[in-house]
């Protein structure tokens, strides 16, 4: 296996995990790439905890497997030099010291001393490093996780809810850390429910629904296959309007306004090019895609309920 500087990738194969009668995750298979920034996205009781806690072999799946490149997480020597991992950020006694913390963190895994002045230097907490965790913000204690998380180094990041209690700021160094670790040919996996941040964020994109994968792939190819809009404002309206409909294609034009129209089946660049041939004076031309909260919803929309004839209702 790659050293622990290394990114590897996280592969997740068949997983099912039933506690009882309740199967939180369903025969779920994705990976996730070096170097590059994924996130799991999906509503409450998905099972993306669950998946990360299989991932981290702190839950045994009922079947399927999990694995961090070549091995599960439980067969890795010394496995904080390879996967830092921060599922939350509650666990810190409130009287001890953000640098006593990472300290006992750093001994239990023969880690250099040092690393706890560096990870602290990382995540902008070296002025706190003597406060008392129990005085932390919310925020702060999320950046004293990630701390923890990067003791070891690792190449591998798996973060649930990072951005949890940030200030903007905070959410701004947060994603651009985020950006050059993956960069560095790192991996890195974050479940979130800020679908705006996400997409300002990640690369690439798994949602779950119910346990069961609903799309795993590049936001970018998810995105584009989403319908789009061009809004349209002209003096001459009445004339473009004409000219797009003329064209001979599948394009859908709606009145909004006075001298407004929005059409459906073009692109921004293609109405610009027709308004320049036909002179009509552009005042603006703005083109809206669906953006990852639609599809997040569309993806992850319950069933509508049957009858008991089995019509939909």
């Amino acid at each position: 296996m790659a050293d622990g500087k290394s990114g590897v990738t996280l592969s997740v194969e068949g997983l099912t995990k039933r506690f009882g009668r309740i199967t939180a995750v369903d025969n779920l298979t994705f990976e996730v790439a070096p170097g590059r920034v994924t996130g799991f996205l999906g509503p409450n009781g998905a099972g993306k905890t669950t998946t990360l806690r299989c991932l981290l072999g702190l839950v045994s799946p009922t079947s399927g497997s999990t694995r961090i490149g070549a091995q599960p997480y439980r067969q890795l020597i010394r496995p904080t030099q390879f996967v830092g991992a921060a599922l939350e950020s509650t666990n810190f006694h409130p009287a001890r010291t953000a640098r006593n913390h990472l300290r006992i963190q750093c001994l239990g895994a023969a880690l250099p001393p040092q690393r706890v002045d560096e990870s602290l230097a990382v995540v902008g907490l070296t002025e706190s490093a003597r406060r008392r965790v129990g005085e932390f913000s919310l925020g702060m204690r999320q950046r004293l996780a990630l701390a923890e998380a990067l003791l070891g180094d690792p190449g591998v990041l798996i973060l649930d809810e990072p951005a949890n209690g940030l200030d903007p700021a905070g959410i701004a160094w947060l994603r651009g850390f985020l950006r050059n670790f993956a960069e560095s040919g790192r991996t890195v996996l974050i479940s979130s429910h800020a679908l705006a941040e996400i997409a300002a964020t990640v690369d690439d994109v798994v949602i779950v629904s119910r346990g069961r994968l609903a799309h795993s792939g590049s936001l970018d190819s998810l995105l584009s296959t989403t319908e789009s809009h061009v809004k349209i404002a002209a003096p001459q309206i009445d004339r473009l309007a004409h000219a797009v409909t003329s064209a001979g294609n599948s394009a859908v034009v709606r009145r909004t306004g006075p001298n407004e129209i929005e059409v459906e089946g073009v692109s921004a660049p293609w109405v610009g090019a027709l308004a320049f041939r036909e002179n009509v004076e552009l005042h603006e031309l703005t083109e809206y895609r669906t953006d990852l909260e639609e599809v997040f919803l569309r993806l992850t929309a319950e069933p509508a309920p049957t009858s008991p004839s089995g019509a939909t209702s």
